[in-house]
């Protein structure tokens, strides 16, 4: 909901009271007034303005410059007339003019709908009409003058900056969701694309012939492509986008981002319902990985669960290529009361300090994405505890309450792609 419009809720609630004010303060005056019927005339046709357009402040659609304009144009002509229909004893004495309080409305309308300039436009008007009104520089008057001027003003600078933070926030909402679809497409392209390309750069370079021409434009490509999905870094040793690296790719020299292929795809998680974490994990368990569950099911929404289970797979593949085939790893899911919490450990030689940030920073983001960006958008996290020659424990949360959520944005910002 645009936080204009409990405003211009507010200001059809104020027109209407105020008028229903003003018809009793002109009924309750009726006999001291020096020309009555002028005023009723008047306040019958204030009454039968505010019966065609009390809708038109309801929001700043139905709100127009003409419509403001005539409003104001009831409010200081309703002033002005109290002089003909008044007499000069009750004006001097600060005597209520035939509009009252309801003149405030249409200055509050013009600050609504045009902020502060306008605001101040209309009330310097109704505050020359109040002035003329009572023929002399009375305290009571420039006090309900001020107070009018100050309000409305105010009030103006207040919509004015409401309307900036709402297109700030807007904006950011829109580059957030952008974002996480980048981010979505980013890991979809490394877990396939991007490890084609590179394998075909290697094979092509072993082989030799025309194979390592092919191999050279794969590579090219390679960079170019990553350089896309990483935001705009700049690639590997300071090369642009679609230049071929000066340092050739070797086995190992990045988190999962030169294998031949994932060492067992994520199986699939169908429907929406709750799905078992435990049916999606286990197909991981081989010679070499050992898979510890509990007894009874571990349950996520299927959009979470597919995911986790794309996040384990990274970090298994980040296993083969660091540790190496000799290597053994452990697979522990642990059903937490508010979390699913799922460790992958090996006993490899471990990650050196400062090299997974390194990686993001070139650009290369098997770990950033396929596996911290898959926890962040489920609403959970990816922590990495690595000491040299004792191997790495990676532990992957997600959150029972907030993977559903995440789980069903996901889906949608899949179906709209």
């Amino acid at each position: 909901m645009s936080v204009e419009l409990p405003l211009w809720r507010a200001l059809t609630g104020y027109r209407i009271l105020t008028l229903v004010y003003t018809l009793c303060l002109v009924g309750l005056s009726y006999r001291y007034y020096a020309h009555p019927l002028v005023a009723v005339a008047y306040m019958a046709a204030l009454t039968l303005w505010m019966a065609l357009t009390w809708r038109r402040t309801t929001s700043p659609e139905r709100c127009t410059r003409q419509f403001l304009v005539a409003d104001l144009g009831f409010a200081v002509g309703g002033i002005l007339l109290t002089l003909a229909v008044d007499t000069h004893a009750r004006i001097m004495g600060g005597g209520p003019t035939l509009p009252s309080i309801w003149a405030a409305g249409a200055v509050l309308g013009f600050a609504i709908k045009g902020g502060w300039r306008w605001a101040a436009v209309a009330s310097t008007l109704v505050a020359a009409a109040n002035l003329i009104e009572r023929q002399e520089l009375a305290r009571d008057t420039i006090h309900n003058v001020v107070l009018v001027w100050v309000a409305s003003v105010g009030i103006g600078y207040v919509v004015e900056v409401a309307r900036s933070s709402e297109r700030t926030l807007a904006r950011a909402l829109q580059i957030e969701a952008a974002t996480r679809e980048r981010e979505r497409l980013a890991r979809d392209i490394h877990d396939s694309v991007l490890q084609v390309l590179a394998m075909v750069q290697r094979r092509g370079a072993a082989i030799g012939g025309e194979a390592a021409e092919l191999g050279r434009m794969a590579g090219e490509q390679e960079v170019a492509l990553r350089t896309l999905v990483a935001g705009g870094l700049l690639p590997p040793h300071g090369g642009l986008p679609g230049a071929a690296p000066t340092v050739p790719h070797q086995a190992g020299d990045d988190l999962r981002e030169d294998l031949p292929a994932p060492v067992a795809a994520a199986p699939a998680a169908s429907g929406t319902g709750p799905c078992d974490v435990r049916a999606l994990l286990a197909p991981f368990a081989r010679a070499g990985v050992t898979f510890s569950e509990p007894g009874a099911p571990v349950e996520l929404p299927a959009g979470a669960a597919a995911e986790l289970a794309a996040a384990v797979s990274a970090a298994l593949d980040n296993v083969r290529v660091h540790a190496g085939d000799g290597a053994h790893a452990w697979i522990l899911v642990e059903d937490e009361p508010d979390a699913v919490l799922v460790t992958v450990r090996d006993d490899g030689p471990g990650i050196p300090e400062g090299r997974l940030a390194d990686a993001e920073r070139e650009g290369r983001l098997g770990v950033a994405l396929s596996i911290r960006g898959r926890l962040r958008d489920l609403g959970g996290s990816a922590q990495w505890v690595s000491v040299p020659g004792q191997g790495t424990e990676v532990e992957l949360t997600v959150p029972k309450k907030g993977a559903s959520g995440a789980s069903e944005g996901g889906r949608r910002g899949k179906a709209g792609t």
